[in-house]
């Protein structure tokens, strides 16, 4: 199901004093949903593989004249849960909270048959979607206790809802997102001030659905920068009460 109420628009400092952790921000999704939380108050953390593509987020959001965001270079495909632990201690002694967690990075890995996937490929899939997803959420959750309400949001896919051929990794990938998002909520729930849900983007003009489907036009998909919306409604106190759901931005 789409999330955002009909009537509800961000306001302008809607994330005010809230910190924000987002995977994948140098691209893409991530980079889309940076940009416009920074764009209404929030203070970012730029979390990626390519400290170009950080530096080049961090500028544009500079640029517009947004509150300082941090960049953190990390590849996910090879991280230890030592280093995220460490990670945990440089914000708990630099922001001392989080109010928001989003995994927006991802791998795609071969779009063939099971039969025909490499093993290598299968383990670097699950490392970057699910395994460096758990060891990030796990390592910070006492951040996120530390806000007044928290918000942790995966990114699933409609062939992590719904098998379909020659996904392969990247579905089974989804599939365990899903299965984490619930035990999660369904664990923080009564628990906790943190909420745990999943948005399906749909399809989006972003590299990663150029790879999928090279002879599809671009513009037949809307930008990620449209979608922001589902994010910053997730992330904000107006959707506090919203957990454990698989939700869709379009």
């Amino acid at each position: 199901m789409t999330v955002v109420p009909a009537s509800w628009q961000a306001t302008q400092h809607e994330l005010a004093g809230k910190t924000i952790l987002i995977t994948g921000a140098g691209d893409g999704i991530g980079k889309a949903v940076a940009i416009a939380c920074a764009r209404h108050g929030a203070e970012v953390l730029l979390l990626g593989r390519t400290e170009e593509k950080l530096a080049a987020c961090y500028d544009y959001i500079m640029l517009e004249g947004g509150r300082t965001p941090g960049i953190i270079p990390c590849d996910l495909g090879q991280v230890s849960h030592d280093a995220l632990c460490d990670l945990r201690e440089e914000l708990n002694a630099s922001v001392g909270k989080l109010d928001g967690l989003v995994h927006s990075a991802g791998l795609l890995g071969d779009r063939k048959a099971m039969t025909q996937t490499s093993s290598a490929i299968w383990h670097q899939v699950m490392q970057v979607n699910v395994n460096a997803a758990f060891m990030l959420t796990q390592t910070m959750l006492p951040l996120l206790n530390e806000a007044p309400e928290a918000s942790v949001l995966f990114t699933s896919s409609g062939v992590g809802r719904k098998g379909r051929a020659f996904w392969g990794a990247y579905a089974a990938s989804k599939f365990a997102t899903e299965g984490m998002m619930q035990v999660l909520a369904d664990e923080l729930g009564n628990t906790s001030n943190i909420r745990v849900n999943s948005i399906n983007p749909g399809a989006v003009n972003t590299s990663m659905r150029r790879t999928a489907y090279p002879a599809e036009p671009p513009t037949s998909n809307p930008d990620p920068e449209t979608l922001t919306p589902t994010w910053l409604y997730l992330l904000s106190s107006a959707s506090i009460g919203l957990n454990g759901q698989a939700l869709s931005a379009q």
